[in-house]
């Protein structure tokens, strides 16, 4: 598939994008930016999250774990089940009670004004980075595949790319962010579909590629030999439900798009159907995973440009090459960067939407200010701000690649949501009154502690490698470090 033609498919998905925010952003104004009018329709919202929820990340690696780890990662999407439960009839009950705009000003009204801004600023962290390297996975296949070829710089292919997300959700904000996901969810589960039956029809059929997946693990799931190994089934589940409660519930990038339903019944339909989708859809890039390797072992050759990197990078450009250079045809090659670019984007332009509505909101207040007009000249400098912010950490990412600072900026990420689940459920459990002068430092101290702890967990325990089930501790050593700094009296919470 030549460079040219790629390029093509590409600005062709753009052009729509940017139809679908003409039409959803007009006479948008900074209620509309920041939840939509409150007047979306929740199986939109639903079907929306789903590609937002997995990202280009998914799109790429998930597939390429299946070679390594079977299909164990089942585990985790398990515990995304049960974190799902506890989002619908939990923490929405609350958001919609308080009718909140960013989901930390709660933060603001059960501990205080300095609380609120903490919240907000671990999530502004985590979010940046996140998203940042999301999007730099991504970019970082497309040039290799592309850009390279046509002597066009990273920074320029980048740069590019964040301008025209920029420009499609600029006015509209999350009101056009539910279309757009939309139509993203769509291409993505369409590339995902073709993928698995063009795949199959190559290595043989479904009956071929039903006793080649059994033999990868297709049905067994749960890892339980060894509670030293990172990916043991109590640290699966448990990790899953943590990143759900940490990653979504309290993610204003995520909850934005399900505060924009009518009302909290439509809010909880949204989300319950939502997790039965993307079990599903998890399992199926599973498969995908499975299929991938099943074509490697039969065509050995299609990988001998890849057999000099490192396994992550092997793992993560096994579906892009064989897709774009195994000789499996037009139509996969469309498919995979149709779902590749609606994964990545999907994921990008909500979190370019929420970091600028979190800023507005629970930094600038925004939402408090008299003069409309202002306001709104104002978010829109923030979301430029957020665009530049978003660039140069992806050049960061890319300048400093050979040196793990991808995973390093992951594990970063998953540390400042730690903070998040001890403040929330403190305060929804508790109902005693912490200084709000001193919540920061806990919120400061845990991370540390948690990083010094994996960094010698080997060695401390006998070989003990934690799994995403960490989150979860960071969280609980935040609430019990707020505890420590808390007193009993009567607590009036506002939003």
């Amino acid at each position: 598939m030549s460079g040219f033609f790629i390029l093509s498919i590409i600005l062709a998905y753009f052009i729509v994008l940017l139809i679908i925010s003409r039409l959803t952003s007009k006479g948008a104004q900074n209620e509309a930016f920041f939840t939509g009018n409150r007047n979306s329709k929740w199986y939109l919202v639903s079907f929306g999250m789903i590609g937002a929820s997995l990202s280009g990340v998914t799109f790429i690696s998930i597939p390429g774990l299946v070679g390594a780890s079977g299909f164990s990662y089942m585990q985790i999407v398990i515990g995304y089940m049960l974190g799902y439960a506890i989002i619908s009839f939990v923490l929405l009950p609350l958001y919609y009670k308080l009718n909140l705009t960013s989901i930390y000003s709660y933060l603001g009204g059960r501990y205080g004004p300095k609380t609120h801004k903490v919240g907000a600023g671990f999530f502004l962290i985590s979010r940046i980075l996140g998203a940042s390297v999301r999007l730099f996975l991504v970019a970082d296949i497309l040039d290799y595949f592309v850009m390279s070829k046509y002597g066009i710089p990273f920074e320029v292919s980048v740069l590019v790319t964040l301008l025209l997300i920029y420009v499609y959700t600029y006015r509209g904000g999350i009101k056009t962010i539910v279309w757009t996901d939309t139509l993203q969810t769509l291409f993505m589960l369409i590339a995902l579909i073709v993928s698995v039956v063009l795949i199959t029809q190559s290595i043989g059929g479904i009956d071929e590629a039903a006793v080649g997946l059994k033999s990868l693990g297709m049905t067994d799931w749960f890892v339980t030999d060894n509670p030293n190994d990172s990916n043991f089934i109590l640290k699966g589940v448990l990790g899953g439900l943590f990143i759900t409660l940490g990653m979504t519930g309290l993610d204003q990038d995520m909850m934005q798009k399900n505060l924009t339903c009518r009302n909290e019944k439509e809010a909880k339909k949204n989300m319950m159907w939502f997790s039965i989708i993307l079990f599903g859809v998890n399992f199926v890039f599973l498969i995908l995973g499975g299929l991938l390797s099943l074509y490697a072992q039969d065509n050995p050759d299609i990988l001998a440009s890849i057999q000099g990197m490192d396994l992550d990078k092997q793992t993560d450009r096994l579906f892009p090459l064989i897709a774009l250079e195994g000789g499996l045809g037009t139509a996969i090659g469309i498919t995979f960067l149709l779902g590749l670019i609606a994964a990545a984007y999907s994921s990008a332009d909500s979190a370019l939407t929420s970091l600028t509505t979190s800023t507005s909101v629970d930094l600038f207040r925004l939402d408090t200010w008299k003069d409309k007009l202002k306001a709104e000249r104002v978010r829109k400098y923030i979301h430029i701000g957020m665009t530049v912010i978003l660039f140069f950490v992806i050049l960061l990412a890319n300048a400093f690649k050979e040196q793990d600072v991808i995973n390093t900026l992951f594990v970063l990420a998953g540390y400042t949501y730690g903070p998040l689940l001890g403040l929330f459920f403190f305060g929804i459990i508790s109902k005693r009154k912490v200084n709000d002068n001193l919540t920061w430092i806990v919120c400061l101290i845990v991370p540390i502690f948690i990083f010094i702890f994996k960094t010698y967990e080997g060695e401390w325990f006998n070989g003990y490698k934690s799994g995403h089930e960490i989150l979860g501790v960071n969280g609980m050593l935040c609430y019990l470090g707020l505890w420590a700094f808390s007193e009993k009296k009567k607590l009036i919470v506002n939003g």
